[in-house]
């Protein structure tokens, strides 16, 4: 179902933070094995354009933690995520991998972000934004928190405008909600609005990642206005 919208233009949201949390804590046993593979290659090309930017990274949606041991070690790693279940599996990949670079991992909400502003070279948000109940809302979160001249570097679904596609997205939806995802609501207007409402935020890159040519690495960089001064 998607989300309703009322009288006032606002969206009354039937995707809560409960929903998300209860979603991905049973994802967690089964999630690297499940989705390990099938987001390999998105996952390799978002860590490559991170590593290349370098210095103080944040990754919101951290998960299970399959993505750290990929980052540069001379990077310094934050993670976060909603679900407590999967930071458990991250903690432990951490260990076993001994990953020094990882300064910390702690449950937190992406909408409310718990950093001061301007706190992060790179934010990383891998397949959190059509998941969180208010997509602007952490996009704002991810801004804020970001370095002038850093980057923001998600991989996100970008559903259909129109046509087959979008028709089936839609029936979709009522079905993949109590996983913890939506099908439907993210045709690349909404990013483009967004981006067009943030203020000091410009879209570096965006491309096609597999699987399927429905997912998009989408590099937004924040403008360093003393810089360009």
């Amino acid at each position: 179902m998607a989300d309703i919208i009322k009288l006032d233009g606002t969206r009354q949201l039937d995707f809560d933070r409960e929903t998300v949390e209860q979603a991905y804590d049973r994802w967690a046993p089964v999630y690297d094995l499940v989705f390990g593979g099938v987001f390999s290659k998105g996952r390799k090309a978002a860590i490559q354009a991170t590593n290349n930017i370098g210095g103080r990274v944040l990754e919101v949606g951290v998960g299970t933690g399959i993505s750290l041991p990929l980052y540069a070690p001379h990077l310094r790693i934050f993670g976060t995520d909603i679900s407590e279940a999967m930071l458990q599996k991250a903690k432990k990949r951490v260990d076993e991998f001994g990953l020094k670079n990882v300064e910390g991992l702690a449950v937190m909400d992406a909408e409310n972000l718990e950093f001061p502003d301007d706190s992060f070279d790179v934010v990383m948000a891998q397949y959190v934004v059509t998941a969180v109940p208010n997509p602007e809302k952490a996009l704002d979160e991810f801004a804020r928190v970001l370095r002038p001249g850093g980057e923001l570097i998600i991989l996100t679904r970008v559903s259909a405008d129109a046509g087959m596609r979008r028709f089936i997205e839609q029936r979709l939806q009522p079905v993949v909600r109590p996983l913890g995802f939506r099908t439907a609501e993210f045709a690349w207007s909404r990013y483009a609005q967004w981006l067009a409402g943030a203020g000091g935020i410009e879209l570096a890159e965006r491309r096609l990642v597999p699987p399927l040519g429905h997912f998009s690495l989408v590099r937004f960089r924040k403008v360093d206005v003393a810089a360009a001064a």
